[in-house]
């Protein structure tokens, strides 16, 4: 039995594996970033660090989640192109509520769709499909090199680079 978050894209239900989750939060004060690629929603703090925050609502319908008291930030771990181990924040509406479900209970989905490689297997509860989502494959090539670039040359240099 495994635990997953529940959340929604549009009305169709989703889930992250708790074993990824880091933590869920309000959605905070997001500082936006200019020209940044469509789905990246910007940065947040989080403990003095700046963490790259996806929306997922924008990255599968392009339009941006709804701002509504459900809607949350889940902080998640995120494996980088070199397989580093990042944070990444991820806004999802209708954050209600977790769900307890046998891991041999999902199946491929059938549909596979190289614009949305995150879409996992999913699982029949309840009369209801639920979608799992993949967060090592939420980002392209290319919008994880953006996110986590700086986050790179940033260890590199010397610590009073890193203040304001």
């Amino acid at each position: 039995m495994a635990l997953f978050v529940e959340f929604r894209i549009g009305e169709d239900a989703y889930l992250l594996d708790t074993s990824q989750v880091v933590q869920i939060l309000p959605l905070v004060g997001i500082k936006r970033i200019p020209r940044a690629p469509a789905g990246v929603a910007g940065l947040i703090n989080f403990h003095g660090e700046s963490l790259p925050v996806v929306d997922l609502s924008e990255l599968a319908t392009g339009e941006p989640a709804a701002l509504n008291l459900s809607t949350r930030l889940i902080l998640v771990r995120y494996q980088d192109r070199t397989a580093r181990p990042r944070l990444l924040g991820i806004i999802a509406e209708k954050v209600t509520q977790t769900v307890r479900l046998e891991s041999a209970n999902f199946q491929a989905a059938g549909v596979a769709s190289d614009a949305a490689s995150y879409l996992g297997s999913v699982c029949t509860a309840g009369g209801r499909v639920r979608q799992r989502i993949e967060v090592n494959e939420l980002l392209t090539a290319e919008v994880s090199e953006v996110l986590f670039r700086q986050a790179e040359e940033d260890a590199w240099s010397s610590p009073a680079s890193k203040r304001c």
